[in-house]
């Protein structure tokens, strides 16, 4: 559902959770946010509600079923091109990879049609967003069912099929998915131009700390809320890379939809930027 809300002027929600509740959240994401509780999504902060999502139109956008022969399954497509450029033909791409509260075919609740849109009203390169299923796996291989090789290997025929620069691609993800993408730039650092990252979920000991060399030349941009679970851990993995990241964002907030939403446009600004050279 839409927020109401102008562009000079959205209203926003600033609850705050814990970090008890934000294990809740991420327990219950492991079948995906449509089977939270509406109890707990009202009591936590991740109802649809209140969220914030630009008051802008809707382009073109898609959910599909594609088979992944890197996950051995069928999986969700979710594409979004913005308002006013067609089916997206010659668009680059932002490869958002999904945390445990959400799918694909949530995407279109999260307000994703209307950012895309709202991020070229701001002035910024267009992009397609794309998005496929990881599943329960938080982007890392498990037995014969690879996501990441899903991404670095299929997603580019599929995104060249539907007709969009699939050559010019970063990466965008939160929580569990912002950890995969960190993952997923240390394994191919060439594979995107940058990445951006929401609350990754990193815990202590984290094997992505282990690669934090190969990200040297890979622009990064990390946001986290400071009553976030994973705020120590987060803040103690930008110190560990050299050079640090472009955009380094520690804002009020927890580890939830209302945070990342009301920095999605200004990841997409940073997104916009590096497929733009």
């Amino acid at each position: 559902m839409q927020a109401e809300g102008s562009e000079a002027g959205i209203t926003r929600r600033g609850l705050l959770i814990g970090a008890a509740g934000v294990g809740v959240v991420v327990a219950a994401g492991g079948v995906g946010y449509a089977a939270v509780p509406s109890r707990w999504k009202q009591r936590l902060g991740i109802g649809g509600e209140d969220w914030f999502i630009p008051n802008a139109p809707k382009g073109q956008f898609h959910l599909e079923t594609v088979h992944s022969d890197a996950r051995g399954t069928d999986v969700e497509l979710f594409t979004a091109v913005p308002d006013g450029y067609g089916d997206g033909a010659g668009l680059p791409v932002v490869i958002v990879l999904h945390g445990g509260t959400g799918r694909p075919h949530d995407y279109e609740g999260f307000g994703f049609p209307q950012f895309v849109t709202q991020s070229v009203s701001d002035g910024n390169e267009p992009f397609v967003l794309a998005g496929a299923d990881s599943g329960v796996l938080g982007w890392q291989p498990s037995g014969s069912d690879d996501p990441q090789a899903m991404v670095v290997e299929e997603m580019p025929q599929w995104l060249a099929d539907r007709g969009y620069d699939a050559d010019r691609r970063v990466l965008w993800g939160w929580s569990l998915g912002g950890r995969g993408s960190l993952l997923l730039a240390e394994a191919y650092p060439d594979y995107a131009r940058s990445v951006a990252a929401f609350s990754p979920a990193l815990q202590d000991g984290d094997k992505a700390f282990d690669g934090v060399e190969a990200l040297a030349d890979v622009p990064l941009a990390i946001w986290c809320g400071t009553e976030d679970m994973f705020y120590d851990n987060d803040r103690a993995f930008v110190a560990a890379l050299s050079p640090k990241p472009e955009i380094v964002t520690y804002a009020p907030g927890a580890h939830t939809r209302y945070f990342w939403n009301n920095h999605t446009l200004e990841a997409f600004k940073f997104c916009a930027e590096h497929l733009s050279t």
